[in-house]
């Protein structure tokens, strides 16, 4: 069934942002105590918030200064800056999108401040994602509650049912599920258990998902 609304994830979807940022927090985390592999830190950490990452990263022996989380998106932001690719073949999906005139947003656990960084880069992006881009401070629980799914289908004007959510990690996968919203797990790289175990149907390129959204 062809949905009414796409909402997708940005970090691993939309941009290749995922071993930027983990790999920002694995340094983080050595520097603070908690010295874990990249692979470990992407499993512990992504999907989530920023605020989470250090809750959980405290419980674990990190010795993280109070001002953490504020400081951090600041110097995230610029290592970002330097340059995040897209994901590759999404573009040729918002135009495929766009071609059948179904409307898409952005559903992200990330900050505003951080998607204006790394969508800013991309004049496809910039262009495509302006009032359509809902962050996790947008709404009181961030993933795996559904209140962000829902707020971004509210402010779209669709009903849960008739969206459709594209998402990289478990935690979005759980939240789609938790709102009523079929989900596509994007898996370009191992076997996608851990989405297929949160009910996500897992793709493993972007030219496969038009086909997948019935366009």
């Amino acid at each position: 069934m062809t949905p009414k609304l796409v909402i997708f994830d940005c970090d691993g979807v939309v941009v290749d942002s995922e071993i930027l940022t983990n790999s920002f927090l694995r340094d983080e985390m050595a520097a603070h105590g908690l010295d874990l592999p990249l692979e470990q830190i992407m499993g512990l950490f992504v999907g989530g918030t920023i605020s989470g990452v250090a809750v959980q990263a405290r419980d674990m022996g990190a010795t993280l200064p109070a001002d953490w989380v504020e400081t951090f998106y600041p110097r995230i932001c610029e290592v970002l800056a330097r340059g995040t690719p897209m994901i590759a073949g999404i573009v040729g999906v918002l135009e495929r999108l766009e071609q059948a005139g179904i409307p898409y947003s952005i559903g992200s656990n990330g900050r505003h401040m951080k998607m204006r960084t790394t969508l800013g880069q991309h004049p496809e992006l910039a262009s495509r994602f302006t009032t359509n881009v809902f962050a996790a401070t947008d709404v009181a629980r961030p993933k795996p509650a559904p209140d962000l799914f829902l707020h971004a289908a509210q402010a779209m004007g669709h009903a849960p049912a008739h969206c459709v959510v594209i998402e990289d990690s478990p935690t979005g996968a759980r939240a789609a599920q938790a709102a009523g919203m079929r989900c596509f797990g994007y898996a370009p790289e191992g076997d996608g258990a851990k989405l297929v175990a949160e009910g996500a149907h897992v793709f493993r390129s972007m030219d496969d998902l038009p086909a997948l959204l019935a366009l």
